[in-house]
This record gives structure tokens, C-alpha cells and sequence, in this order.
């Protein structure tokens, strides 16, 4: 085990805030002069079936914190999946159903072992000691924390100076998530800046039930493709960890430059050393930031998909947007022409292409979208029957042929 003072300078990086910084170097200290493991907590909410690599970045430093001899739980939030985190919501969410939440949870575990070791993680679940509390149970806990300090909670202050409605059941969800903690002894709990009022509701409970307090590491919230918005699914400005090794190499090279570095930071698995030397010759001028992407790339579709696919994916991205040729396989998608001309929106609504005639037309506006190598701008225009290359965006190529009805 490494020496106390140099875990906490592995911890600390890319971390927005620690809480208690003192506490945690003491607790590293102890864990290290008694060879004892910490226990670090991670709670994971199965709201969507999906891993992007948003969520890796807390998946990163648990492994991180693995490789420093510490135990990491996986907590599957299968419980308190069904009430919904309001964290940052300006209005009621709504509570998953018990079956979205079981099938959620059963992707969760298969995608996780992609990053953390499984001979090292005890995965729990909360409802397994959630499931069995009694009515008196519930009363006792929520009599732990007042309404007062739960209002100090900034998205319940404003829906209540709103006069928007708060469900006593949206109350109930930090405190439970702090009770995690409680019945988990846990050291140390990970979670992203947004969930930093839930995460302290953790400590303050372990006190009142007798036990230490654990420490808290906040890691930021991963910017998207964007380079503005936080990494989401709904917002389209992400990159899942399932996605094919093409589409995951080519959107990484997407990234700004700028962006490119943080990124590093919070997902390579380079040392301190290696990232800080990088870092200087980029300013220097001795490598190029493309370089440093392309590195990055390699790295991260090889972590979930093997180096074989990684160097593939980067060949046809050179192929195609270096030498302006075509990807190898392009899919072929057959649409019934039900008269002798249709709206391209509907086409590429119709083919996959788009999720919906509003984004095919917001993208032909945008100049995103190429018909047969020619850049294509009515979004009113029709094709006659025919046989066409799509292609959306910088990587989507599509080849939609018509076919009688």
C-alpha cells in the first residue's frame, strides 16, 4: 500500500472538492499503520439503461482507489431508483417502476466490470435492507433530520419560494441515500458535485447512529460533446460506453482541444507524471493537440473494446475524414415509396437517421446533412423513387433505397 500522503495526491485528482480533506489524509493514515482497506461507497441510481462516459468518471476513481488497495461498494440505488433524486429538478420527477428498475440495474452490472475489478467489488443493493423497514423504521429515520435543513437544499428553496409543489416522498430520498451510508459503515463516498447535499445528509446521519462521518470526494459533472452542458443521453451530447468503436473513435476526435485535456484528466489512465508532461507540451508546441486526441481515443475505445477494434476504428477514421473517402460497410436501409416522391425529413425519420422530423429538419437548416456528396438545405424538398447516400453529421452514412408498395 502507498504511503498515506501520496494516495491522497492520486485522490485528489480531477476532484472538485474534498470533505473533510484533513479527515480523509487521518482516516488514509489509520488505514494505512493497521493495513486496513477503507470502504468506499458509490451510489448509482439505475435510471436509464446506459453507461456514457459521464458516469465513468466516478467508476474511474473507484478503480483508482481499488488499485490502492482500498474496498469499493457499487451501490445499485434499486430502492430509491423507484422515488426519484429531485437533485437540481425545478419540478416533481417521476418514480420509476420496479421493473424498469430491475432491468436497469441487471445492464448496470454488466457494463461496470468494464472498468472496475470484479474480483475486487462488492456489488449491493439497497432495497435489501430498504425492502424491510417498517413503518416505525421510516418515522424513526425521518425524525434524524429536520424540514429546515432539507429546505437548505437549494432546489427544494426555490420550488418552495416558487410555490412549485415538493412531495413528502422527494424528502425521503437524500435521507435514505444518507442512511446507505449508516448501514454500509461507509469510509469515504463518491459522487458528482450535484449530489453533495445528499452526500453530507450521509455524514451527518453516521453521527447521529454513532459512527465516524465519512469523508466525501466530488468529482465534476463531464461535460459533453458540446463542450457546455453536462454529459447526457437526452441531450444527445454523449458517448456510450456501448456504442460501436468507430462511432466512439470519431466522436472523441470531435472534442475541442480544450476540452481534450480535461477528458485526460478525468478518464485516461496515464499517471500524474505523464498528464502534467503532456500537458506542458502542448503549451510547448512539441505535440500536437490532434496527436493528443488521437491518443486518447486509441486509449479509451481499447478499455472497452480491445486494441484490434481500436486500431480499426482509427483507420477508418483516417480513411474517411483524411482521404474524404467512404467507411467500408455502409448500412442499407429499404423504404416503401407509398407515392413516386417523399419529404427527405420523413426519409431520414423513417431510415434511423434521425429520431424525429423536427431533428432531420433542424440539421438540413444546419448544413449537417450530404445527399449523394451534394450538401443538401430544403427541408421541404422530396426525392423521387431512387437509391441515395445519406450522410448526417461527420460519421453517419446511410444508403436508403426505395422499393415498391
Amino acid at each position: 500500500m502507498l504511503k498515506p500522503e501520496t494516495q491522497l495526491e492520486t485522490i485528489k485528482r480531477g476532484t472538485v472538492e474534498i470533505i473533510v480533506e484533513a479527515e480523509l489524509l487521518r482516516k488514509l493514515q489509520k488505514s494505512f499503520t493497521e493495513n486496513r482497506p477503507l470502504k468506499i461507497k458509490a451510489g448509482f441510481d439505475p435510471t436509464a439503461p446506459d453507461i456514457h462516459l459521464g458516469h465513468t468518471v466516478l467508476l474511474e476513481k473507484m478503480r483508482q482507489l481499488q488499485d490502492l488497495g482500498h474496498e469499493v461498494i457499487f451501490l445499485i440505488g434499486d430502492f430509491t431508483g423507484m422515488i426519484g433524486d429531485p437533485s437540481g429538478k425545478s419540478e416533481m420527477r417521476k418514480p420509476l417502476t420496479k421493473e424498469e428498475v430491475i432491468e436497469n440495474a441487471k445492464t448496470y452490472r454488466e457494463q461496470i466490470f468494464k472498468i472496475l475489478d470484479p474480483e475486487r467489488t462488492k456489488v449491493v443493493f439497497n432495497s435489501e435492507w430498504m425492502s424491510s423497514m417498517s413503518a416505525e423504521d421510516i418515522i424513526r429515520l425521518a425524525s434524524r433530520y429536520t424540514v429546515a435543513r432539507m429546505l437548505e437544499r437549494e432546489d427544494f428553496k426555490q420550488r418552495w419560494i416558487n410555490l412549485s409543489p415538493i412531495s413528502i416522498h422527494e424528502f425521503m430520498y437524500p435521507l435514505m441515500q444518507g442512511y446507505d451510508s449508516v448501514m454500509l459503515n461507509a469510509d469515504v463516498e463518491l459522487g458528482g458535485t450535484d449530489q453533495k447535499f445528499n452526500l453530507i445528509v450521509g455524514r451527518e446521519l453516521q453521527k447521529e447512529y454513532g459512527q465516524e462521518p465519512q469523508c466525501l470526494v466530488l468529482m465534476p459533472l463531464l461535460e459533453g460533446l458540446d463542450g457546455v452542458k453536462k454529459m447526457s443521453k437526452s441531450l444527445g451530447n454523449y458517448i456510450g460506453i456501448t456504442e460501436p468503436p468507430k462511432e466512439m473513435y470519431g466522436k472523441i476526435m470531435s472534442i475541442r482541444d480544450e476540452l481534450m485535456l480535461r477528458y485526460y484528466e478525468l478518464l485516461s489512465h496515464i499517471s500524474l507524471k505523464e498528464l502534467n508532461l503532456l500537458k506542458e507540451d502542448i503549451e510547448k508546441g512539441t505535440i500536437h493537440p490532434k496527436k493528443a486526441k488521437e491518443n486518447l481515443a486509441l486509449e479509451i475505445v481499447e478499455r472497452y473494446w480491445g486494441k484490434d477494434e481500436a486500431l480499426k476504428a482509427k483507420e477508418e477514421f483516417e480513411h474517411v475524414f483524411k482521404e474524404k473517402g467512404l467507411p467500408d460497410e455502409i448500412p442499407v436501409f429499404e423504404i416503401e415509396w407509398e407515392e413516386n416522391e417523399m419529404w427527405v425529413p420523413k426519409i431520414m425519420k423513417l431510415s434511423g437517421l434521425t429520431s424525429s422530423t423536427g431533428e432531420a429538419i433542424r440539421l438540413i437548416k444546419q448544413g449537417g446533412v450530404t445527399i449523394n456528396d451534394k450538401k443538401y438545405a430544403d427541408p421541404d424538398g422530396k426525392l423521387v423513387r431512387g437509391s441515395y447516400l445519406f450522410k448526417v453529421g461527420k460519421r453517419r452514412f446511410m444508403k436508403v433505397n426505395s422499393k415498391s408498395p
